[in-house]
């Protein structure tokens, strides 16, 4: 759960505060739970206007952005005019799922979304009332969590529990302006980072991090420890252990039915089965106990890639397979074979303490879903991509502590290539590319000053003497002339001549 404090940094990492008006500003921030979708910008906040939609936001064809709270001018067409960028959009809960609604308001153009819920949780007590005195409260908190078609969703989504929304919809169908603050911090412990990776060898999500990351934890270095995790399930506890001690889960598990994971596809038959997995689980844990101790584990990172390039699929099982991706690792393999053998081995009704380790950091971590990754023990929502998960890393570091890498890179889009220059390419860096440095926009504009005025002189002096010309000839066919005089040029200079002249 999320619950924050009177302090400036909330505990958990995210604070949702509302800046306007100030009837409605709490300097605890309100309570609320974060969406297990979507990109939230870490160590960076959202500021903006709230509209209501007043509505669940469930129909993916309608237009959101014509209605809704605080109310507009109607435009030509009729219509109310559209809620204008950048805003965030807040909605009912119900009818449809928690992604369905953030893809809708994600389609409207709101930076983000709030979720205000419509029941009471019973243990809100009197502070929560419902709209309908015969309406139940709720036992549990809802768990905003994806439907499994969440990649998609960019916004990050907040759900307001209802005696901290209800003040906001009822200023806002008054036709008041609200302005909201949601930000996002990460937990700072000083000049080191603690990070670490929940997932299964089976677990395709998080497969290009675990590829790519390499070079960013080697060049992290001391400044940031990482711990992989590898979830399994406590079989005894899944009833997969029987009365008379016999495996009731067949080839799911592992020591008698004691860890379990599920079949990667789904047929018991054939092809992989779960016992494979935790197998390849405890092999990853041991390569991390043999060379992880520097919190780097270069040779661990490395041995996933191989194992990936070389085993996947068809020759996961194959120990010749899982040889040759050691050696190109630089893991030995004997090494492995002993840790795993220690642990308390896979084929007897032992139990494997790596394993045991494993499911008590699971329990105290609270770790649902796969892949999870933590940062400072605060779990970072949304895709698990290189970019994102470096600058969650770099955003952990107090104040002046941050490592040389992240002060180059972080805000880098491609990370590797800038480990690899030492800096940032100029052709992606976003709004620098082509940028014109201060004194050469100030001489270029003075150029063009210069270039046009004189353009601007030479034009007037051509229609002055195109004016001259025009008189004369008009003063030549009205006026009679001497033979021996000029026709006076009345207040105009011929162009060389001075108005004084006399006659030849």
């Amino acid at each position: 759960s999320y619950n924050y404090h009177n302090q400036n940094q909330p505990k958990n990492g995210q604070r949702s505060n509302q800046q306007i008006p100030q009837t409605l500003r709490r300097d605890e921030g309100y309570d609320h739970r974060e969406a297990l979708f979507g990109l939230p910008p870490y160590g960076a906040s959202i500021e903006a206007k709230v509209y209501y939609a007043g509505s669940t936001l469930c129909n993916p064809n309608a237009d959101y952005t014509r209605g809704g709270y605080p109310e507009r001018p109607i435009g030509a067409g009729g219509e109310m005019e559209p809620m204008t960028s950048p805003y965030i959009l807040m909605v009912d809960r119900g009818d449809c799922t928690f992604v369905k609604k953030a893809r809708n308001a994600q389609k409207t153009g709101a930076t983000a979304l709030l979720i205000a819920d419509d029941s009471c949780l019973c243990s809100a007590g009197s502070s929560c009332i419902p709209d309908d005195l015969e309406d139940t409260c709720e036992p549990k908190e809802p768990i905003m969590a994806d439907d499994g078609s969440g990649s998609d969703i960019t916004i990050p989504s907040f759900l307001l529990f209802k005696q901290e929304a209800d003040p906001i919809k009822k200023t806002l169908t008054a036709n008041a302006m609200v302005r909201a603050k949601m930000s996002w911090s990460l937990p700072q412990t000083g000049d080191t980072v603690n990070y670490e990776l929940w997932t299964t060898p089976t677990d395709t999500s998080s497969r290009p991090l675990q590829r790519n990351f390499r070079k960013i934890a080697k060049a992290l270095g001391e400044h940031a420890s990482f711990s992989p995790h590898n979830y399994v399930y406590d079989g005894a506890a899944a009833g997969c252990v029987g009365y008379d001690g016999e495996n009731q889960c067949s080839n799911l598990c592992t020591n008698n039915g004691r860890y379990c994971l599920s079949d990667p596809d789904d047929n018991l038959q054939t092809g992989l089965s779960g016992a494979d997995v935790v197998k390849e689980s405890l092999r990853r844990a041991c390569i991390w106990q043999e060379y992880g101790k520097d919190g780097v584990g270069v040779e661990w990172w490395t041995y996933i890639d191989e194992f990936l390039f070389r085993c996947d699929d068809s020759h996961f099982t194959s120990e010749e397979c899982v040889k040759d991706a050691m050696e190109h690792s630089g893991v030995e393999k004997y090494k492995i074979d002993s840790c795993m053998k220690d642990a308390g081995g896979l084929d007897t009704d032992d139990v494997n303490h790596i394993f045991e380790s494993e499911l008590s950091a699971k329990e105290s971590t609270g770790v649902v879903i796969l892949p999870s990754l933590y940062v400072n023990k605060s779990p970072l929502r949304g895709r698990l991509s290189v970019p994102e998960v470096f600058e969650a890393i770099c955003a952990a570091f107090a104040n002046g502590s941050q490592p040389a890498v992240c002060k180059s890179c972080q805000k880098c889009p491609e990370v590797e290539q800038c480990i690899d220059d030492g800096k940032c390419p100029e052709s992606i860096r976003g709004e620098t590319t082509n940028a014109v440095s201060t004194p050469v926009f100030i001489a270029t504009v003075a150029g063009l000053t210069v270039c046009f005025g004189c353009i601007g002189l030479i034009q007037w002096q051509r229609s002055q003497r195109q004016m001259r010309a025009q008189v004369r000839g008009i003063m030549a066919e009205y006026m009679p002339v001497d033979e021996n005089k000029l026709a006076e040029t009345i207040g105009f200079e011929e162009d060389g001549v001075d108005d004084d002249r006399g006659l030849d």
